[in-house]
């Protein structure tokens, strides 16, 4: 642990500089620059830049071939203005990490400290800092990316902070971890007619009206219960601010949440066959959309042993959730193709909620973060 604590003040300064200089999904090149050169004093056997975008991995090896084990962050912020006035604050108008993935980063990045120092004896560990997270694309884009191809890893982690949670308290639940997440778009369109005459047109008001309340009786907001579907109205949008007119055309959208990727599908097919019912009883064409999709993290008995191994080794306190996160996380994707977990780092009982202007990642929870990472790949690539 000397080691470790000799190092986190880097760890800190890393942090601190991610965090003035936020990027959002997609665009976070500055950001990547920073991690490439922070890893260049701790050098892994291989990097790869530019992998799903703006992504970076960085491979270290062991003497010896064995399993192979990837940690995973992100790289991107999120477009909320900070309200913090501290001396590491955003420097960028109307984006900052509101989530902490500058504290995950800065987590990643002292595991990278400690493989440089102590390399796997057996098989291999990978570093993928991975864009786009926010809005649900950036796994995808890793996943589909061909440089990935070549990577076929037994096991893949990672974690996320958890404002409300005891600072360094690791948080473990086997099964779903975070919910399914997608968003969907219905277009819906009519022909316009004079407001006097509204019988000579289409107005989709009555169908936008049907298919909220037909939504609504899916809901079932209850997590701990079977079935967990929470169906939210985002936005709606109908015609235009001309009174003499009556709408020929609008929009509704919806987030839905499961918490199962297997449920998702079923409700999936469910809501896109009552809207497309709708429609045609109200003489509409229809065009539905699915956007910022983010899978279940369904997490792996084995991979959940790690965790916990790792925790009771540094004597962290453990929390069993009975109940999935109601957040999506793309990660689900990573862990619908290998076996692996995500687990939470508790970041403080009265750390403000994460994506709330005044939200900042606490940097006294870095240790912990490196620790478990450590240790869990150390059970994977150290031959016992």
């Amino acid at each position: 642990m000397e080691n470790l604590n000799q190092r986190v003040e880097p760890l800190v300064l890393l942090r601190k500089e991610l965090h003035k200089y936020p990027e959002v999904s997609g665009k976070e090149v500055e950001t990547a620059k920073r991690i490439t050169s922070f890893l260049e004093n701790y050098p892994a056997d291989e990097v790869i830049t530019n992998i799903g975008g703006t992504g970076i991995i960085a491979i270290y090896k062991g003497e010896k071939p064995g399993k192979t084990v990837l940690f995973r962050c992100e790289l991107d912020a999120l477009p909320i203005e900070e309200i913090n006035t501290f001396e590491h604050r955003s420097l960028s108008n109307g984006v900052s990490h509101k989530c902490g993935h500058d504290g995950h980063m800065a987590i990643l990045c002292g595991l990278a400290t400690q493989l440089y120092q102590h390399k796997p004896e057996t098989g291999t560990v990978i570093l993928l800092f991975q864009p786009a997270e926010e809005d649900g694309s950036g796994a995808q884009k890793v996943f589909s990316d061909a440089k990935f191809e070549r990577f076929r890893p037994d096991y893949v982690f990672a974690l996320h902070n958890l404002p409300g949670y005891p600072k360094n308290q690791i948080v473990v639940k086997n099964d779903t971890f975070t919910c399914a997440v997608n968003s969907m778009i219905i277009k819906l369109d009519g022909i316009t007619a004079h407001a006097g005459e509204p019988e000579k047109g289409i107005n989709p008001a009555l169908a936008i009206a049907s298919i909220i309340t037909q939504f609504n009786t899916f809901i079932q907001a209850d997590i701990s219960k079977e079935n967990y579907c929470l169906i939210t109205p985002i936005y709606t949008k109908m015609g235009k601010k001309a009174y003499g007119v009556s709408a020929g055309a609008g929009e509704v959208h919806f987030t839905v949440r499961s918490d199962s990727n297997a449920q998702m599908r079923k409700i999936e097919t469910t809501l896109e066959n009552i809207a497309q019912t709708v429609a045609d009883e109200y003489r509409l064409k229809c065009n539905i959309q699915w956007t910022q999709g983010f899978q279940a993290n369904e997490n792996d008995e084995t991979a959940v042993h790690f965790i916990k191994e790792a925790a009771k080794q540094n004597k962290f306190e453990l929390l069993e959730k009975s109940t999935p996160f109601t957040w999506g996380e793309d990660f689900g994707l990573f862990t619908q193709h290998f076996k692996g977990a995500m687990f939470g780092l508790g970041s403080g009982a009265d750390t403000p909620a994460l994506h709330n202007p005044d939200y900042d990642f606490p940097d006294d929870i870095i240790t912990t973060g490196v620790s478990i990472f450590h240790h869990i790949s150390k059970q994977i690539t150290n031959a016992h």
